[in-house]
């Protein structure tokens, strides 16, 4: 016996609704990490700090969660697909590199901001 077909059309709201948080949440983060160079390069040094403090929660959530966002354990239970890209709405060759990619710019902000940083 399967499912009721509600069932399925709930599952598929469901799996939106986290897409569209997790889409969110994703936006809110590379905003913060593509902030981080142009507000010390305005001088905005205590916003830099927040926006490093801010990346930094959401990488120890991720390190607790073995690399892995909460949000796409929560997707999982309402798919059988597991594409990079299933629990959010971004293209599959950035889902997939993700990390590396936001990562590596995190670094890099990071590393401009402390030569950008007052000396006193």
């Amino acid at each position: 016996m399967s499912p009721p077909r509600s069932l399925f059309a709930h599952s598929a709201r469901i799996l939106v609704a986290v897409k569209v948080v997790h889409t969110i949440a994703w936006a809110f983060f590379a905003g913060c990490i593509l902030a981080i160079p142009v507000a010390s390069w305005l001088g905005k040094h205590t916003l830099v700090a927040w926006l490093i403090g801010i990346v930094l929660v959401e990488v120890a959530i991720l390190v607790i969660n073995g690399w892995r966002c909460p949000l796409t354990s929560l997707a999982g239970r309402f798919t059988e697909e597991r594409h990079d890209n299933f629990d959010i709405y971004l293209p599959l060759w950035l889902a997939r590199h993700n990390k590396s990619i936001f990562g590596a710019l995190f670094c890099l902000g990071i590393v401009y901001a402390y030569s950008q940083w007052p000396a006193n």
